[in-house]
């Protein structure tokens, strides 16, 4: 098992939260990962992205070229890695962002309105859950449970208010996709 995975959106939609939260789950598990951040030139409002390698095998790279999966938080992300994702790979979209047309038929893309199904929740912040949920649901890369018991190790203290409402929109992403799947 390789899992390749770029995560990507606007600074401030918590990627690079999301991306570190898969990492310490898959290390949780006893498998070999990595995670590269990327930012653009501003931190909030910027665009921002990170890679996460996660693999049964030791990881030669950090560097992601030919994604197995990504999580397109919004369009720029959508429009740029979209294309590169390898063929059967499984595309995860913030169709409350993202309006996409034209989607490649040889991945599986799902539409999640995360923004949407967050807000519901009491928290549009939290959107980046219910996409790393939706990932979850149709990727094996790690069990949903041991990313929620990852939560307070990434999570930091003064938002552990807010564990309960994380575990709940990962999810709500994870069922999400299952029903469509």
């Amino acid at each position: 098992m390789n899992h390749q995975i770029i995560i990507a959106g606007f600074g401030g939609q918590g990627v690079m939260l999301i991306g570190t939260l898969l990492t310490y789950a898959g290390m949780r598990e006893g498998k070999h990962v990595s995670w590269l951040p990327s930012y653009g030139p501003e931190m909030r409002g910027g665009t921002a992205n990170c890679s996460v390698c996660i693999s049964d095998a030791p990881i030669a790279s950090p560097v992601v070229t030919e994604p197995t999966a990504v999580i397109a938080m919004n369009l720029p992300s959508y429009a740029k890695f979209s294309k590169i994702l390898v063929a059967g790979g499984s595309l995860i979209i913030n169709s409350s962002l993202v309006n996409a047309e034209n989607i490649r038929e040889d991945i599986k893309a799902y539409h999640i309105p995360a923004n949407d199904e967050a807000a519901n929740l009491g928290s549009e912040r939290a959107a980046n859950m219910v996409c790393l949920g939706g990932l979850l649901g149709v990727e094996d890369i790690v069990s949903i449970d041991t990313v929620i018991e990852a939560l307070p190790e990434v999570i930091q203290e003064r938002y552990h208010h807010l564990l309960d409402l994380n575990a709940e929109a990962l999810r709500r992403g994870y069922e999400m996709v299952r029903r469509i799947k």
